[in-house]
């Protein structure tokens, strides 16, 4: 396993494990790393400090043994915490697709009935949306390999 500190390209900076570089490559490339607070995909590695051992301490692996175990079974809580949340908003709200900004607008400025909504919309729409004071929240959506 392997960390990389990472940033979208709105500057957040996030940290990610991956079992070697070639599987960040490989999703990366795929479009399925995406940042955990805008749900952008357009992901770069970030400069990272390496973890170097000093006269006085020893070098610390953050993974092994037992550690990498752990890890596997956080990441599956993690996964099926975000699924979960995902078949709540399926079954719960309607799905507009692309329709998302206009309906969200509609929903937010009175034109329609209020009811829970999801959908797609760009970067340049969700900028748009902020910027005209519509609620809504961004949730990066695993994509289901049938799509």
């Amino acid at each position: 396993m392997i960390l990389y500190q990472l940033k979208c390209h709105k500057g957040h900076n996030f940290e990610a494990w991956f079992r070697d570089g070639a599987t960040y490559d490989t999703q990366s490339v795929s479009g399925d790393v995406s940042c955990p607070l805008c749900g952008n995909t357009e992901v770069a590695k970030a400069p990272m400090a390496p973890n170097l051992a000093s006269r006085n301490r020893s070098i610390t692996r953050p993974l092994g043994g037992g550690d990498e175990a752990r890890a596997q079974e956080v990441a599956a809580k993690i996964l099926e915490a975000v699924d979960g949340l995902r078949q709540e908003v399926e079954d719960t709200c309607e799905y507009v697709g692309d329709d998302f900004a206009d309906e969200a607008r509609a929903i937010q400025f009175g034109e329609t009935e209020e009811r829970g909504i999801y959908g797609k919309a760009t970067d340049e729409e969700a900028e748009e949306l902020e910027e005209e004071g519509v609620d809504f929240f961004r949730f990066p959506f695993p994509r289901r390999r049938n799509d």
